[in-house]
């Protein structure tokens, strides 16, 4: 614990682990259970929650997130917080880690609402229920269990499947055959050109919406030349754009960018990557890792911004150690809770924090997709 009696600013940091229902599994990683970092910022005695997810495919840990914030924290808040947009701005620039800095701004923003007594998503001109219904993920596996995860599925507004390649179709007829909601599909970088090329008709058949990261990040070439494909899918960037210079790239490579705030590292940085590609032409869509209702509390400060969202890992959790966000036709509804709007769940073991900040450590950990 980190405390300065003089200005009254405390902050603690510790490790949350998110369990899933079922293992999810996609091109690239299979897990049941992820790590992320929270953060607990205090000042004049009211307390913000923050949560912070590493960047896995830029090579961080749980543990780099968790040391960085406590041994930086501190420094990078400054002194208080009674300039909150300074403090996010120093937040934001900061060279730490991606899942630090996000836990930090999360924390601060936070703070901001419930120093006020209400909702941060009421100061900031959100609207309660947001603006576009939200997709639901849907993880490799049989067109058996396929289908029984549509049937489950709670009602959103489309659908996202992870896919590997052709072995994949007879799932993705399956699903269109029992639904008319939009699909989306998502590679995860597994596709080659000849890949994307072969598969386009048969997916254009199946009225698939659109595909998420369909070539590895650094295939440029096969990105440029997939434009040129007849009756193409249209392409958006998510492991290809991290931050404002790769969101500006990608004008030239996609027709649009997945934002998270676990890659640009919360709401401030995240912010400045969908306003860059905003100023590209790029549609933009809001989405998450795999994460609690704090931090999709945090990023549904930004869905004003979005053309689609993507915020659905709540559904995915067993045992989520906040709760708050609702479901209306398929859109998000904020928590009317002061600050983020989420309150810790009852089953969630309180860590070293004081039990009024609700704050669980617990230990284990894996990949978020």
């Amino acid at each position: 614990m980190v405390r300065d009696k003089l200005i009254r600013m405390e902050l603690d940091v510790g490790r949350m682990t998110l369990r899933l229902l079922t293992v999810f599994r996609s091109s690239q990683h299979s897990y049941d259970s992820t790590d992320t970092c929270l953060v607990a910022v205090v000042h004049d005695g009211v307390t913000g929650l923050g949560e912070g997810t590493p960047a896995w495919a830029h090579g961080e840990t749980v543990e780099q997130v968790v040391a960085a914030v406590a041994e930086h924290g501190r420094d990078v808040l400054g002194p208080d917080l009674s300039d909150p947009d300074r403090v996010l701005d120093r937040v934001a620039d900061w060279d730490g880690p991606v899942g630090a800095r996000m836990a930090l701004d999360g924390a601060v923003h936070d703070w901001v609402g419930r120093s006020a007594g209400v909702p941060t998503w009421q100061l900031y001109g959100v609207p309660r229920i947001l603006p576009e219904p939200t997709g639901y993920t849907i993880g490799l596996g049989s067109v058996e269990q396929t289908l029984e995860l549509v049937a489950n599925a709670p009602p959103v507004g489309a659908f996202k499947m992870k896919v590997r390649g052709a072995e994949d179709l007879d799932r993705l007829a399956a699903v269109r055959a029992v639904t008319d909601l939009p699909v989306r599909i998502d590679p995860n970088e597994a596709w080659d050109l000849r890949t994307a090329q072969k598969l386009t008709p048969a997916l254009r058949a199946l009225d698939i919406q659109l595909v998420e990261q369909p070539f590895p990040r650094d295939a440029v070439d096969a990105y440029r030349r997939y434009r040129d494909v007849p009756d193409r899918l249209p392409v958006f960037l998510d492991e290809g754009c991290t931050d404002v210079d790769s969101a500006r790239a990608a004008a030239g490579l996609a027709d649009g960018v997945v934002v998270k705030l676990a890659k640009s590292g919360g709401v401030r940085a995240t912010r400045r990557v969908m306003e860059a590609a905003r100023q590209a032409g790029l549609s933009v869509m809001l989405s998450c890792n795999c994460e609690s209702e704090l931090a999709l509390s945090q990023a549904a400060l930004l869905a004003p911004l979005a053309d689609r969202i993507d915020i659905d890992s709540q559904f995915l959790l067993r045992d989520p150690p906040f709760r708050g966000l609702g479901l209306d036709q398929g859109r998000i509804v904020l928590g009317d809770a002061p600050g983020l709007g989420v309150l810790p769940s009852d089953q969630h073991t309180v860590g070293a924090v004081d039990p009024s900040t609700g704050v669980g450590v617990r230990s284990g950990g894996g990949p978020a997709d």
